[in-house]
């Protein structure tokens, strides 16, 4: 599951190309440090560089919470906080024995209304991919 800077760099251009509505994508430590970030060509960024990194290290600590309810729930896919400016997506990353690796953060437009298929049929194939390194390399 080791992956580097560079392929999450990768990573992240290719999840900001998938769609339109995608405005910033994120990929964070256990510990919630940010590894490396892509956003949209096109967006003035609602928070800044120290104001996001505050966010995934919340985020990371959220994450331990809910993970530990897995075994009654079942696998948690992702979260998400609807604001008024922004619709905030979480994908927690676990190794085989459920721990928490990484975290991918995301952002986008808050009026997209099929934000589920986005991420189930769209963001978390790719993620499962480029994880189980079966990755094509294309967007």
């Amino acid at each position: 599951m080791e992956k580097n800077v560079t392929e999450f760099s990768s990573l992240c251009n290719k999840l900001v190309g998938l769609d339109r509505r995608i405005r910033f994508v994120g990929v964070a430590d256990k510990h919630g440090l940010i590894l490396t970030t892509a956003q949209r060509a096109d967006i003035i960024p609602l928070l800044n560089d120290e104001e996001t990194e505050q966010y995934a290290i919340t985020a990371s600590t959220r994450q331990y919470t809910r993970l530990r309810w897995q075994d009654i729930l079942g696998k948690l896919n992702y979260t998400c906080s609807l604001y008024e400016k922004i619709l905030r997506i979480t994908i927690p990353i676990t190794n085989q024995k459920n721990r928490l690796e990484y975290l991918l953060i995301f952002t986008l437009d808050p009026d997209t209304g099929d934000f589920d298929y986005l991420i189930m049929e769209k963001v978390i194939p790719l993620i499962t991919n480029f994880f189980s390194g079966t990755s094509d390399n294309s967007p």
